[in-house]
């Protein structure tokens, strides 16, 4: 039998796009499967422009804390296919095994007879069976893209809907239009069902009140029915159930505290009982790699300057630069020290405004190519979109380049913080590079 990677390479060639959202190919293989998706505990789908993993994290940390086994698919990986799909077992669950993997897509990918299907459909499928197959308390599943048309939204009755900050992102599959993609995050709302949103703007708010109202679903929303906010280095949370006064999230940055509250949401509107203690354990035991992760040694970080702070996020589209540069200036603000970029991005995201949070924070972009996907954007090309966000930039040929240059214009004493960002691939490449992938 032939290894994931092996045939995960062959299922790529399945269909002409890597993308097309639909859901006409991949229901009637979930048939042909028995219907995996039908035989899973109950299910948090999680969908929306910037806070989907750190939200399931959350949602995974709390509830293991409680005692429950959870099993977890999230996109896209850092290093290896099988972060997507964590199987939930007692004390904690684990990233699906080699054997276990390269069976199940050797499976399927014979039972779909080389019909035509993306590859996110048949290795949701894959994770569907899994699921199914190891049976747990609870099932989180993460959109891949959009919500409506996405290979996850195959769940009649979720436990809970939940929605995270919605911004602008993809326009290549849904246009520029806000109110167009919310219409697509929404379509995971199901008739009857609890919703959960984080704040959103106006114009999002709306599309999601619409069709919460069109589906009978119960919605709860941030900044209304419920708030999350920093208090004197605490989370505050008040519901409708009462005031929770909560430890800050361990995952940096002033957006999660409310991504953290969006996963408390949930909870208290699901039918689980999760107790307060398992809610505090979860923020302090949550991790979710690249996203303000502190890389504290490596072989990459061996390679920057002295004494640096080296922090990693995968962040990528303008919303995303807003609340990682709102973090690092709370780093700033705590302790003073020269911010460095490191970045690079794909074609298809805007990086003048994922870069324009930035400008009068960072000292220098260093840009950087993306060694992992062949949609890079050029380093010259987004040296270019660095400077015409009001940042001084230059490119490099590789992230140790970057530390190098970057130690080499240093005044002497100075001790730098450099934030790699722009990409979850950039990311991925980072931890590997360092030794340091996720477990």
């Amino acid at each position: 039998m032939d290894d994931s990677s092996a045939i995960l390479e062959r299922l790529f060639l399945l269909h002409p796009k890597e993308i097309d959202l639909s859901l006409d190919r991949l229901l009637p293989l979930l048939e042909k499967l028995g219907h995996p998706e039908r035989k899973l505990g109950p299910v948090f789908h999680i969908a929306g422009t910037n806070g989907k993993g750190s939200t399931t994290a959350f949602l995974r940390a709390m509830l293991e804390a409680s005692g429950r086994t959870v099993h977890a698919y999230t996109s896209p990986h850092l290093v290896t296919f099988h972060e997507r799909i964590r199987l939930g077992r007692p004390g904690g669950g684990a990233y699906v095994s080699e054997a276990e993997l390269a069976e199940t897509l050797t499976a399927i990918e014979r039972l779909n007879g080389g019909a035509p299907i993306t590859h996110f459909e048949i290795t949701t499928a894959a994770a569907l069976v899994l699921f199914a197959e190891h049976p747990s308390d609870v099932t989180l599943l993460e959109v891949g893209l959009g919500g409506r048309f996405d290979a996850t939204n195959v769940i009649d009755a979720p436990e809970v809907s939940v929605i995270t900050s919605i911004s602008m992102d993809h326009e290549k599959f849904f246009g520029d239009s806000l109110d167009r993609i919310a219409w697509e995050k929404a379509g995971i709302i199901k008739h009857g069902r609890p919703v959960v949103s984080a704040p959103q703007t106006a114009e999002v708010m709306a599309v999601i009140e619409h069709e919460a109202a069109r589906a009978k679903a119960p919605l709860f929303v941030g900044n209304r029915d419920w708030v999350a906010h920093a208090e004197r280095g605490r989370l505050v949370f008040q519901d409708e159930d009462g005031l929770l006064d909560l430890p800050a999230p361990r995952l940096p940055g002033r957006h999660q505290f409310i991504n953290a509250g969006n996963a408390v949401a949930a909870l208290r509107r699901s039918s689980l009982d999760v107790p307060v203690s398992a809610i505090e354990e979860g923020l302090q035991s949550v991790d979710w790699p690249a996203r303000m992760q502190r890389l504290a040694a490596g072989a990459l970080v061996a390679k920057a300057p002295e004494d640096a702070e080296v922090w990693l996020d995968g962040g990528h589209n303008p919303g995303a630069g807003a609340v990682i540069a709102e973090a690092v200036a709370d780093l700033e603000e705590r302790l003073p020290r020269p911010l460095y970029l490191i970045a690079g991005m794909l074609q298809t995201k805007d990086p003048v405004g994922f870069f324009r949070p930035f400008a009068g924070l960072a000292a220098r972009v260093f840009t950087v190519p993306i060694a992992s996907s062949n949609v890079g954007r050029d380093p010259g090309e987004l040296a270019e979109a660095a400077r015409a966000a009001g940042l001084e930039a230059e490119p490099q040929a590789d992230v140790a380049s970057a530390l190098a240059a970057l130690a080499h214009l240093l005044p002497p004493g100075t001790t730098p913080r450099i934030l790699i960002c722009g990409s979850l691939y950039l990311a991925g490449d980072v931890l590997e590079a360092n030794g340091t992938p996720p477990k």
